[in-house]
């Protein structure tokens, strides 16, 4: 697939901090590309440079293989964070008022089905619910047909159920063919939605791939667990490394299916057992670390 945007050695540099050292990368059109890191990594600073929001001391972005003009800005969307809205106006009236913004917009009927809007469209902007906002922001992002679409933390704040609508919502935009550059705390939210994934930390990106590729690389085997009654002790066996944990061992292995034969040979009660397998949150901490960033 052909890259929709290239961000080529973008450096910048805020007094003696270098937020921003030198990064590169091209995301595919019609993909979903997730930009992870801890805070304070870069992340922000890189998505503004991007988005031209803010100039790169050095390197460029190259919008369908070009310079960033007009173009760029008719034909993306921004999902910002934290964005105000007038209070006095509803939701169908704020909608209108960006639709008249752009030379070729969405048509609005279909924006407020596809958004799940139209329970609330005659409700004022600071009478809905988080959710419901948060599915009208998404609604400002596409209201010019973007062909590549930013969302900067989309669910964060969100009840599980309003979480997962907003994914649903997400998921029928991809395929459409748009082009998603998706930021988020949320690894879950990574790993459902995103086929390319890379992690920021330092300035710098410390790793990409598409998360079961991440995974892969960085967390090996898996945890098996079993109520601590269900066992006898000593584990002597070499590849049963465990871990005590109240009522229950948390047994890891790199091989489950050799694992769970020798706990079957040993006549082990494999009632209650569960197995966790790793996920795009192990490769996060362990590549960024566990300690609390301010």
């Amino acid at each position: 697939m052909p890259s929709i945007l290239e961000v080529k050695q973008i450096v910048k540099i805020y007094g003696a901090v270098t937020a921003v050292d030198g990064v590169s990368f091209a995301v595919e059109a019609g993909s979903c590309f997730g930009l992870l890191g801890p805070n304070g990594a870069g992340k922000t600073t890189l998505i503004e440079v991007i988005e031209d929001i803010i100039s790169a001391d050095s390197g460029e972005v190259l919008y369908k293989g070009e310079p960033r003009s007009g173009a760029f800005r008719e034909e993306v969307g921004i999902q910002f964070q934290h964005t105000a809205l007038l209070a006095y106006l509803t939701v169908r009236e704020t909608l209108d008022t960006f639709h008249r913004l752009y030379r070729a917009p969405h048509d609005l009927e279909e924006l407020i089905d596809l958004c799940h809007l139209k329970d609330i469209r005659d409700q004022y902007n600071d009478r809905i619910s988080g959710g419901q906002r948060q599915r009208l922001m998404l609604a400002l992002a596409l209201v010019n047909r973007p062909k590549l679409l930013f969302l900067d933390e989309p669910s964060t704040g969100l009840d599980p159920q309003a979480r997962q609508n907003l994914w649903g919502i997400i998921e029928q935009i991809k395929s459409q063919g748009k082009t998603i550059f998706l930021t988020t705390h949320y690894m879950e939210e990574a790993q459902f939605l995103c086929d390319d994934v890379a992690i920021m930390d330092q300035g710098n990106i410390i790793t990409r791939g598409s998360p079961e590729e991440l995974i892969r690389a960085h967390c090996g085997g898996a945890t098996l667990i079993l109520p601590k009654r269900s066992l006898e002790f000593p584990l002597s066996c070499e590849f049963m490394n465990y871990r005590e944990l109240r009522d229950t061992i948390e047994i890891q292995t790199s091989d489950v299916n050799a694992c769970v034969r020798e706990l079957m040979r040993r006549g082990t009660d494999l009632d209650g057992m569960s197995i966790r397998t790793p996920n795009l949150e192990n490769v996060f901490l362990n590549l960024t670390g566990r300690k609390l960033r301010e």
